[in-house]
């Protein structure tokens, strides 16, 4: 098997395919992130049986933690099975932190977490963010040291979707993009390179300071979010809340109770941006 490492933040991955090409990607696109001496997790790309590693490949995403039911992907969609190996690693195996399904992005040494539903553009804003004068500490997952409530930068590759793909290859003309996949399980994908200061700073945590549920798609509007909803939505959003247990809990009550939360309703990414920038003026 061919053999690639690499270290994202806190956590640190062995990844291993039967095809050359899957990995050669992954070095390409993670060239700027160190290696991993010792990786907490591994994940494996293998064929589904021996016929098909040649016949219309297909790749079976195994590793330390795994979903027996989990469907292959072709191998031309080699890279997300990779990304997404090392997702399902963290999201069953992180302990170290709690784990929000959430983007992240910092400025003044304060974070501002975004969660919400798949398609609410939480990737799409972290990411013009990032390339707008504040820095990017993640898009798939936020995670929030449980002793002392930091945000711990992860800042992984920016998974971008059908329309978000041509949005930031707009407006981004010097930042870094993976091949384009079609026709995935989740829409057509392309992964986008964090830009460099993410890359070098991801082992500076920061303060949260503002928690958002971002929906795309309505009129603008900014709406109260009261704590008890914003605790119902930050344990669903969490991967490892009941794993954590009364650390995961005191963890998810001390960020409700110190950090202001709103919902946001936006059509285009200038205009999330736009309501950002006023929330962070008057609450961060």
């Amino acid at each position: 098997m061919q053999e690639f490492r690499l270290t994202v933040g806190p956590a640190s991955f062995r990844l291993l395919s039967e095809w050359k090409k899957p990995l050669n990607q992954m070095r390409e696109l993670y060239a700027e992130y160190p290696a991993a001496d010792i990786p907490d997790f591994t994940v494996r790309l293998e064929a589904v049986n021996a016929l098909r590693r040649f016949i219309r490949p297909s790749a079976a995403i195994n590793g330390d933690y795994m979903l027996p039911d989990a469907a292959p992907l072709p191998i031309e969609q080699g890279l997300l099975a990779l990304e997404m190996g090392m997702n399902l690693q963290m999201a069953l195996g992180w302990r170290r932190q709690m784990i929000l399904h959430a983007s992240a992005a910092e400025r003044g040494g304060k974070a501002l977490i975004m969660t919400g539903e798949s398609g609410s553009g939480k990737s799409t804003l972290s990411a013009l963010l990032g390339i707008n004068g504040w820095r990017f500490m993640g898009d798939e997952f936020a995670l929030i040291d449980p002793v002392n409530g930091e945000a711990v930068p992860y800042p992984r590759l920016i998974s971008l979707k059908n329309e978000a793909i041509t949005a930031m290859q707009d407006g981004a003309a010097d930042i870094r993009f993976g091949p384009l996949m079609k026709a995935t399980p989740k829409g057509d994908i392309r992964h986008m390179v964090p830009p460099a200061d993410a890359i070098a700073q991801m082992s500076k945590r920061a303060n949260p300071a503002l928690i958002l549920f971002p929906r795309f798609g309505h009129d603008p509007a900014i709406r109260d979010m009261p704590p008890s909803e914003t605790f119902m939505r930050l344990t669903q959003a969490s991967t490892n809340y009941v794993a954590l247990g009364e650390q995961g809990f005191e963890a998810l009550t001390g960020l409700v109770q110190n950090v202001p939360a709103r919902a946001l309703d936006y059509r285009s990414g200038e205009e999330a941006m736009e309501l950002v920038e006023k929330l962070w003026e008057e609450l961060a």
